[in-house]
C-alpha cells in the first residue's frame, strides 16, 4: 500500500495511563441499525455495553434511509427466491452462506421488530404493505411512512436499547483508533477497546473485552453522495491502521436517482418510487431504460446508474428526469409524504413537473472482512453493517438488503461479542503512541477534503479507467505525505485523514481489479473476467491483496 497510509498506527500521540479510563464488557462503535441491534443483543445476554454515536442517534445512514427492509413475508415469495435475487445482483461475488443466512433470518428479525413496536405501513386490510424495488422479482419490501423507514427503524431500536439497565449511550463521541498491545501490522494483536474524543470530556480510553465496529460507510469520500456528513469511513480506516483485513474495496454502489438541483445537496429519491411505477425519461420525455435491461426502471442499481451516465453522454445533458405525473399528485403525496414536501420546497409539483435526477455515491460495499458471526481478522474485534464486507452483497448490493443485513448480522455479531465478554478477557495495559511533529509543509484541510472528493468522483466513480486511477493514486500519495504525517486535535482533521486513507484504498483496489463487474465499471476492461471472480483482501503494509475464493456451497441454516 502507499507508504503514508502504511506507516501511521495511531492518529494522535498519547499515553494510555494518563487518560481517563472507562471499562465495559462490550464496546459498540456506531449507532445505526447494525450497532443498535448488536447492542440490544449484548444487553439481552446480560453483558455491560457502551454504544458510541459519533453525533446523535438521528444522524446516520440508517436514519437517512428512505427505502425499506427486504424480507420474505408474502405467501407467494420464498427464501430461495430472495437468495437468487441477491446472488444475481451480486454479479458472481456473493458468498452463499451469508446470503442464505440473511434471507432465512430476515422474517425472524421482522417479527422481532413488530414485537418491539415498529410501525410498518399497512394496506386497507391491516396487513403489512409490501413494495417492490430494483432487482427483486417479488413484492417483499417493508416501508414506514412511505419513505421514512430508516427514521422509524432507528426510533424503534433506540427505544428498545434504552430500556436496558446495562447499556450506556455516549453521544457526540468520536472514536479515533482501536487499541492494540503493540504497533504490529501482522493482524495478530488483540483489540482491547478504543481511544475516543468527546467535546466536553476530551480524550478517553474505553477498555472492552470485545469491540464491535458498526460505524457505517464512507460515502463522503465522493463529491456527489446521498450520505450524511458523518459517513467519513472512520471505522474502515481505524481497522486498517490496527492491521485488520479489508476486502472488496473497489465496490461503491451509486444510487441512480438523487434530486439534481443546482446549488443544493443531493437528496436521495427512494427506489420505492420507481417501484410504484415512476418512469426514467430524458429531456424529450422519452423512456430509455428498456434499451439497457429487461426490468427497465427496476433493473439493479448498477445497471440503472450506468444507463443514466451513458444517456447523459449521448444527450450532453446534466441530468435525466423521473416522471411520476401518471401516478397522480394526491396518491404520490400520500405514499411519499417526506419527498413530496422536499419537492415543494424547490417549487416542483410531481403532478405536473418532471423531477431532475442524477446518480450519487450511496453504499460502501467493501469494508472490514468478517466471518459469519462478525469476527474480523483481529482477536476481540467484531464488525457489522456497512463498515464490513460479509460477502452478502458481492459486486452490487440488492436494494433494501442493507437494513436487513444490519439486523441479521448485528444480532449475530452481538451474540458472539457477548460470549467472548463472558470469558473475562478484558484488561487494561500501557499503550504508548509516540508521534513526532511533522517537518513538512502544511496543506489547507478544507482544500484537501474538497479536492479528494472531487478526484474520487471524476476518477473512481461510476466509470473508471486505468490511467485515471493511476493519476488518482499519485494525488493520494501527495496528499498523504503532507496530511498523514500531521497531528490534528479535532474531528475535522481526523475525518480528513480517514477519508484520504479510505479513498487511497478504494483507488488501489479499483486499479488492481482489471475487469468490469457489478458497480465496478472499467471502460478499459469492459467485461467480467474469471480471474477476478474472487475477494481481494488488503492489509496495512502490503502492496498486493490476498486472494480469497468465492464460497458457492449453501450450507447455513437459521
Amino acid at each position: 500500500m502507499l507508504d503514508p497510509y502504511s506507516q501511521r498506527r495511531y492518529l494522535i500521540p498519547f499515553r494510555s495511563p494518563l487518560l481517563p479510563q472507562i471499562f465495559t464488557d462490550v464496546l459498540v462503535i456506531g449507532s445505526g441499525v447494525a450497532g443498535l441491534r448488536a447492542g440490544i443483543e449484548v444487553a439481552e445476554q446480560g453483558r455491560d455495553v457502551i454504544v458510541l454515536a459519533k453525533k446523535t442517534f438521528d444522524l446516520s445512514n440508517t436514519t437517512w434511509a428512505q427505502g425499506g427492509v427486504a424480507a420474505v413475508t408474502a405467501r407467494d415469495d420464498s427464501i430461495d427466491d430472495h437468495v437468487a435475487d441477491t446472488m444475481t445482483a451480486g454479479a458472481g461475488l456473493c458468498d452463499a452462506s451469508p446470503v442464505r443466512a440473511l434471507a432465512e433470518e430476515g422474517p425472524q428479525r421482522i417479527a422481532e421488530l413488530t414485537q418491539w413496536g415498529i410501525r410498518f405501513d399497512r394496506d386497507s386490510a391491516g396487513e403489512i404493505a409490501l413494495g417492490r424495488e430494483g432487482g427483486h422479482h417479488h413484492h417483499r419490501i417493508l416501508h414506514s411512512q412511505g419513505d421514512r423507514t430508516g427514521e422509524e427503524l432507528t426510533r424503534c431500536l433506540a427505544q428498545h436499547l434504552r430500556s436496558f439497565d446495562n447499556v450506556r449511550i455516549f453521544e457526540n463521541c468520536f472514536a479515533l483508533d482501536l487499541l492494540t498491545p503493540g504497533i504490529s501490522a501482522d493482524g495478530t494483536q488483540p483489540v482491547l477497546g478504543a481511544i475516543t474524543y468527546h467535546p466536553r470530556y476530551g480524550l478517553q480510553i474505553i477498555w472492552a473485552s470485545a469491540t464491535i465496529l458498526a460505524s457505517g460507510g464512507a460515502g463522503q469520500v465522493y463529491r456527489e453522495t446521498t450520505n450524511p456528513p458523518v459517513a467519513t469511513g472512520d471505522g474502515i480506516a481505524m481497522a486498517y491502521r490496527a492491521g485488520a483485513a479489508l476486502a472488496d474495496m473497489a465496490f461503491m454502489q451509486f444510487h441512480p436517482t438523487t434530486l439534481y438541483v443546482a446549488g443544493a445537496s443531493r437528496s436521495l429519491i427512494t427506489e420505492a418510487i420507481r417501484g410504484e411505477g415512476a418512469y426514467l425519461v430524458n429531456r424529450e420525455g422519452r423512456r430509455f431504460m428498456a434499451h439497457y435491461h429487461e426490468l427497465g426502471e427496476l433493473a439493479p442499481r448498477d445497471v440503472v446508474s450506468r444507463a443514466i451516465v451513458r444517456e447523459l453522454a449521448r444527450t450532453q445533458e446534466p441530468c435525466v428526469f423521473l416522471d411520476v405525473r401518471h401516478i397522480g399528485g394526491a396518491r404520490f403525496a400520500e405514499r411519499f409524504e417526506g419527498f413530496a414536501r422536499l419537492l415543494k420546497s424547490f417549487d416542483l409539483d410531481p403532478a405536473e413537473d418532471l423531477i431532475p435526477v442524477h446518480p450519487s455515491a450511496h453504499y460502501t460495499i467493501g469494508g472490514v472482512w468478517t466471518e459469519l458471526e462478525g469476527a474480523t481478522s483481529l482477536e476481540g474485534l467484531y464488525a457489522s453493517g456497512e463498515v464490513t464486507c460479509t460477502g452478502v452483497h458481492g459486486a452490487n448490493r440488492l436494494a433494501s438488503n442493507s437494513l436487513l443485513e444490519g439486523l441479521v448480522f448485528g444480532r449475530r455479531c452481538g451474540a458472539a461479542a457477548a460470549q467472548r465478554a463472558g470469558r473475562g478477557t478484558g484488561r487494561s495495559i500501557q499503550i504508548l503512541s509516540d508521534i513526532r511533529p511533522s517537518e513538512r509543509a502544511e496543506l489547507d484541510l478544507s482544500d484537501v477534503r474538497s479536492s479528494l472528493r472531487a478526484a474520487m468522483w471524476r476518477n473512481v466513480g461510476i466509470e473508471r479507467q486505468g490511467g485515471k486511477l493511476e493519476d488518482a493514486l499519485d494525488m493520494f500519495d501527495f496528499w498523504g505525505r503532507y496530511c498523514l504525517d500531521k497531528i490534528f486535535d479535532d474531528p475535522v482533521g481526523w475525518e480528513t485523514q480517514n477519508l484520504l486513507t479510505v479513498g487511497a484504498l478504494m483507488t488501489r483496489a479499483a486499479l488492481w481489479r482489471q475487469e468490469s463487474r457489478g458497480v465496478h465499471n472499467r471502460v478499459d476492461h469492459p467485461e467480467p473476467r474469471g480471474a477476478f471472480a474472487v475477494h481481494d483482501v488488503w492489509r496495512r503494509g502490503s502492496d498486493e491483496p490476498e486472494i480469497r475464493p468465492i464460497e458457492h456451497a449453501v450450507e447455513v441454516k437459521a
